[in-house]
């Protein structure tokens, strides 16, 4: 049987999962969250994001942004809104760059807010700027589906 590797938006932890068409139910192993409640996880240190991103199995889609950045702030609820769309079918982590700069640095970070998505550890693709709800999701949609 496939598996599936993701992690819980609650507590961070992988889970490994049986691989389905749809999901009436998904708890996290560890904290016992809902895993079909999928929300931005907030990075803290760039060991946490390479825990996330070196072992899920989904995409991953980053937002790099930053307290001051207006654009970041008037993007975030449009993040959040969009993650709930997509549970068990992709990560979603929020990384500060003034936090954690090593991981910024690491993509070449130069405007903000961009938005990463990865595979397997390695970008696919990324945009720039703070997009309006229904871009952000047709692109995400052309990259990750539904």
């Amino acid at each position: 049987m496939e598996h599936i590797l993701v992690a819980c938006p609650h507590c961070k932890k992988v889970n490994r999962l049986p691989k389905k068409e749809e999901y009436k139910k998904a708890v996290c192993g560890f904290c016992k969250g809902d895993l079909l409640k999928n929300k931005p996880i907030e990075i803290t240190s760039p060991e946490e994001f390479d825990e996330i991103v070196g072992k899920v199995s989904v995409p991953v889609v980053v937002d790099f942004w930053a307290e001051w950045c207006g654009p970041c702030l008037m993007f975030a609820p449009t993040f959040k809104k969009v993650a709930a769309r997509y549970p068990l079918k992709a990560n979603f982590l929020k990384v500060n760059t003034d936090r954690v700069r090593e991981v910024a640095g690491r993509f070449g970070i130069r405007s903000i807010p961009t938005i990463a998505v990865l595979k397997n550890g390695r970008e696919i693709d990324r945009v720039m700027g703070a997009l309006p709800e229904f871009q952000f999701a047709l692109w995400l949609d052309k990259i990750i589906g539904e």
